[in-house]
């Protein structure tokens, strides 16, 4: 983020939970620490910006290290992804042991919170696409996909389960 433009540390965290969430998980706990070891091995600088009426405010640059460090991070190998924790996933697994009615509110959970992440998905590609490059259209769209066929898949669920349910 900071090869485009210096941004602060609330900056860096507003972007990962609005544009990279989609697939990119991070905490004020791992990005303040991230960016600490980032400024001691030289790779950014911290410059204090100071504000009236607010505290000072920290504006983070990215140095010529952190150029090429960043950049040979890009031409390296792909990493295999990793899949994010889900509770819901766990728990779905497990619902042969919960009973039908209990999975069936689970499903409507996360279907709700699918939708919802969805449509704020679909929101800032609305607002922001003009200005992406071609490859972050792609990989919102692939986001965007993702959400698809989850709902899709949550959707097919709940009608399966209801049916148990009914037969009960």
């Amino acid at each position: 983020m900071l090869m485009k433009k210096s941004l602060t540390g609330y900056e860096i965290k507003q972007l990962l939970e609005e544009i990279f969430s989609n697939f990119y998980s991070s905490s004020y706990g791992t990005i303040y620490p991230t960016l600490a070891r980032m400024e001691k091995e030289g790779l950014i600088t911290k410059e204090n910006i100071p504000q009236e009426g607010k505290p000072n405010k920290n504006l983070l640059n990215i140095t010529d290290k952190g150029r090429d460090s960043f950049n040979a991070y890009l031409l390296a190998p792909l990493e295999a992804d990793s899949i994010k924790k889900s509770d819901f996933m766990m728990r779905l697994y497990f619902g042969e042991f919960v009973g039908y009615e209990k999975v069936i509110i689970w499903l409507k959970q996360a279907q709700e919170e699918s939708q919802h992440k969805l449509d704020q998905l679909l929101a800032q590609y609305s607002l922001y696409k003009d200005e992406m490059h071609p490859a972050q259209i792609i990989c919102i769209q692939i986001g965007i996909e993702e959400y698809k066929a989850k709902l899709t898949t949550i959707a097919e669920g709940l009608l399966n389960m209801e049916k148990l349910v009914l037969t009960k």
